[in-house]
């Protein structure tokens, strides 16, 4: 398997999702803008993503998928099938029982995660009318996770990286077609969260028959597959999600300030998760199988190689990416959200959240390459107790920051907290011998600067003022800002060329 073609796939879909993540948050600011409402909503939503990132896509793929392809490269077909049934069929009564007990206890969670609107009992109410609705979300998405971790160790990584395209489509239509027909109208994106979930599910069960996969009801829960599935994702928890957790607690920081900050930071976060996701999630979906394969195969040395590899791409592609976020912070925002009930204000204030996101997006992708790193090799308690000092150590600088910051000091308390945790998972890889870095590191970041430089100079002067982007037509911001970026990966990529880096050094199989 081609890794870098892999990689190219998976980006491609995650591309796709993201634009039209950017179409759906265009409409939603157009037609809800940033207040009360939308506050509401973004609180409703985030509480089932959490869940959903927590115990779908972080702690269970992180426990699952190293043991199912040491079954897939040791065992027979069959017995692979009866793992997937056994999981899957856990997974599914556990998750009706954790989706029917949130419905039940909605009014207590948001009591918890976003205290501030229990001083505005029509907000709090609104909260959680939404939250119920979306509730059945992490139903929805973490059997979808089992499937895309089932599909992704088979090498079929298109379908599961365009599935989120879905949750786009339905936002989008349930805002311009059907808002108009609830009171209050924002109840129509609760329902498109609710009926996106539903086609991600759905559009999964033809692939999984095709690999003779699909998962058939039956518990056995002394099958000893199982119960290293369970042992590995309690700590899992903590040790792949600490960021997440560290959104809810901004959470619930920001329903302390003034109506609008939850938005913002919602805004802000939007697009740093545009790289996050394009690279990020797409690298660490590839990693994880091929690492899980080497470490079961006991070949330490491709294991570090495809390390090696990972942060090498990483570096190359996040660093531009924070700086261009941190210097069109005003133009990005504008651009794709200051229409209708969205005002400059909000740009602004979206602005400098962004900007402080910006400084730890290189950390927060360089977590989701390093912590495969122990997960294959079912190693859980060095990732839990950096994720608990990390955790703490957010907590501390949220206190330092939100006096004079505001909402931006919640987003540069999650940004540094990202970079230490990617530190400390670092040193632990090299510490215990998993990672050995390859030679030439110091001339490959020397000359990335030097890239950087050029296309930082560029962008700076090409921009121009930012309050200029606030009167700007709409038309124009789009293309001056597509000239921007298009002229700044140019240089990038240009200087990197002149410097000797080749595409072909970067392919890689696994």
């Amino acid at each position: 398997m081609n890794l870098l073609r892999a990689l190219a796939t998976v980006s491609g879909m995650t591309l796709l999702s993201r634009l039209l993540g950017f179409v759906r948050d265009f409409v939603i600011a157009r037609i809800f803008g940033a207040g009360m409402a939308t506050d509401a909503f973004f609180v409703a939503f985030r509480l089932p993503n959490l869940l959903r990132r927590l115990f779908a896509e972080g702690a269970f793929s992180q426990a699952f998928v190293p043991i199912l392809s040491e079954y897939k490269n040791r065992c027979s077909a069959d017995e692979t099938h009866r793992l997937v049934d056994h999981v899957a069929s856990l997974l599914f009564l556990v998750l009706m029982g954790v989706t029917a007990l949130g419905i039940v206890a909605t009014p207590l969670l948001i009591y918890l995660t976003a205290p501030g609107f229990a001083a505005d009992a029509g907000k709090f109410a609104l909260t959680v009318e939404l939250t119920r609705i979306t509730f059945p979300y992490i139903l929805f998405m973490s059997l979808v996770a089992l499937a895309a971790g089932v599909l992704n160790s088979w090498g079929r990584f298109a379908l599961p990286a365009f599935t989120p395209v879905l949750l786009n489509l339905s936002f989008i239509a349930m805002a311009l077609i059907a808002a108009p027909w609830f009171e209050p109208p924002v109840l129509a994106l609760a329902w498109a969260v609710f009926l996106g979930g539903a086609l991600q599910l759905a559009i999964q069960a033809p692939a999984l028959a095709r690999i003779g996969m699909l998962p058939r009801f039956g518990i056995d829960l002394k099958d000893p597959a199982v119960r290293r599935v369970m042992k590995l994702m309690a700590p899992a928890v903590v040790g792949v999600s600490a960021a997440q957790i560290s959104l809810l607690i901004n959470t619930i920081f920001a329903s302390f300030l003034p109506s609008g900050s939850v938005s913002w930071l919602y805004y802000a976060d939007r697009l740093m998760e545009f790289p996050a996701g394009l690279l990020g999630a797409a690298l660490g979906t590839i990693l994880l199988p091929s690492l899980s394969k080497a470490h079961a195969a006991a070949e330490a040395e491709e294991f570090s190689h495809l390390l090696d590899w990972g942060l090498r791409l990483t570096l190359l592609l996040t660093l531009p990416a924070a700086l261009a976020l941190m210097l069109l912070a005003v133009p990005l925002l504008a651009t794709l959200f200051q229409h209708g009930a969205f005002t400059a204000q909000d740009v602004l204030q979206s602005r400098s959240a962004l900007v402080a996101y910006s400084l730890g997006l290189s950390g927060l992708i360089l977590v989701k390459i390093l912590a495969p790193g122990f997960y294959a090799r079912q190693d859980i308690r060095t990732p839990v107790k950096i994720a608990l000092l990390t955790l703490a150590l957010t907590q501390v600088m949220n206190l330092l920051f939100i006096g004079w910051l505001k909402h931006a000091g919640l987003a540069l308390a999650t940004g540094l907290a990202s970079c230490v945790n990617a530190a400390l998972l670092y040193r632990g890889l090299r510490r215990n011998g998993a990672y050995r870095p390859h030679p030439g590191w110091t001339v490959f970041v020397g000359k990335i600067l030097l890239a950087l430089s050029a296309m930082g100079g560029l962008l700076y002067w090409g921009m121009g003022a930012e309050a200029s982007w606030l009167a700007m037509p709409s038309l124009e911001r789009l293309l001056r800002l597509t000239a921007l970026i298009i002229s700044g990966v140019a240089v990038y990529f240009t200087c990197l060329a002149l410097l000797g880096f080749r595409l072909a050094d970067f392919r890689r199989k696994a």
